[in-house]
């Protein structure tokens, strides 16, 4: 029952990363591309009806978080307590630019709420990247301080860095030079799944432009990831060893490279979707490889007195996951009747659908 409800959560995940992930990328298209006020339209019609409804699976996900794993929950909301608010206020600070840009026609308010709209995606982009570093990296559970726990054996809290800046310090910080290297991959990859999705949903000016920005982008992306899997070694002394003892769990890894590579041949793309489809694959195979690489841990811990969070150690009693499934059912064909209906009423391009306009 316990892993039933990880699959869930983990799959509701990479939703949300997938599908807000491409606002984020194109808020940062609009920050650094987006120069005439037709293309920064084009870019708020792509995104507009969708935005609010994609971040409902971030929501969602704390729901069953808390759920399923109230431990997990308790531990991650209190250790992480300080980049959370500020992702917070990131996520109200990118809706509102979006929603009061066009409520005074002022050059001036506009260019405010764009660079809002535009810093905040890309701060977003970099934070998640960042999150996703710490879960791989671990967390100093306890707070042991010269080999003694100072705290509960779940309980930790990290600054946003400390004085060494390095992931192996007793002392951890949100962000060392192994987070951020993460988050330099997140808000690269999610630059280039917002331009494929604004490719796909507009026939801007600028897809052109962002066929080569995917293509560069691109080249760079290929070089930190592969940076960050060497890398990995010193963090973890055997990051692939859920992948040797399983080898099915390799399906991951290449979904991944799949998306990767195949984004290369974007220049060439027949159909507008295509690249976003790329763009996906890579962020799923990326996400799932990195979950199935440290399972079942799903916080582990940098010190030797506490053991890791897993699955199991976090989990619900049995009998609530078991009760849940049925809530689950009803709430998933009701998620599924409005996401056709959304994506059926926006199919198609999207350039004169006049999203913000007062």
């Amino acid at each position: 029952m316990e892993l039933f409800w990880y699959i869930v959560l983990m799959t509701m995940l990479a939703i949300y990363v997938i599908l807000d992930g491409y606002d984020f990328g194109a808020g940062i298209i609009h920050l650094f591309f987006a120069k005439k006020e037709k293309d920064k339209k084009a870019i708020t019609n792509a995104i507009g009806p969708f935005w609010d409804a994609n971040e409902v699976w971030l929501i969602a996900s704390g729901g069953v978080l808390f759920f399923a794993f109230p431990t997990l929950y308790a531990s991650s909301f209190s250790g992480f307590y300080l980049p959370l608010i500020m992702i917070l206020w990131l996520l109200i600070f990118r809706a509102i630019g979006l929603e009061l840009r066009g409520q005074i026609h002022n050059k001036m308010w506009e260019a405010i709420w764009d660079k809002a709209f535009g810093i905040s995606s890309l701060l977003l982009a970099l934070f998640f990247g960042v999150a996703l570093g710490n879960i791989v990296r671990g967390v100093n559970l306890g707070n042991v301080v010269n080999g003694v726990s100072t705290q509960e054996a779940h309980y930790f809290f990290l600054p946003l860095w400390n004085t060494t800046f390095s992931p192996q310090a007793e002392q951890l910080g949100i962000i060392d030079w192994f987070t951020l290297l993460l988050g330099v991959v997140g808000v690269v990859a999610l630059t280039i799944h917002g331009a494929s999705w604004i490719i796909f949903k507009t026939n801007s000016d600028l897809n052109n432009k962002l066929k080569k920005v995917i293509f560069n982008l691109n080249l760079v992306l290929l070089v930190f990831v592969i940076t960050s899997l060497l890398i990995w070694h010193i963090i973890e002394p055997k990051p692939f060893h859920n992948f040797i003892e399983h080898p099915l769990l390799w399906i991951f890894p290449i979904i991944a490279f799949t998306g990767l590579f195949g984004l290369f041949k974007v220049k060439s793309f027949k159909k507008d979707g295509l690249g976003f489809l790329f763009s996906s694959l890579f962020l799923f195979g990326g996400l799932t490889s990195t979950v199935a690489s440290i399972f079942p841990k799903v916080l582990p811990s940098t010190n030797t007195v506490n053991p890791s969070l897993t699955l199991y150690s976090v989990a619900a009693d049995e009998y609530g996951l078991s009760v849940g499934i049925y809530w689950f059912a009803i709430a998933v064909v009701l998620v599924a009747i409005y996401m056709v209906i959304q994506y059926r009423v926006f199919k198609g391009k999207m350039d004169d659908i006049g999203y913000g306009d007062h």
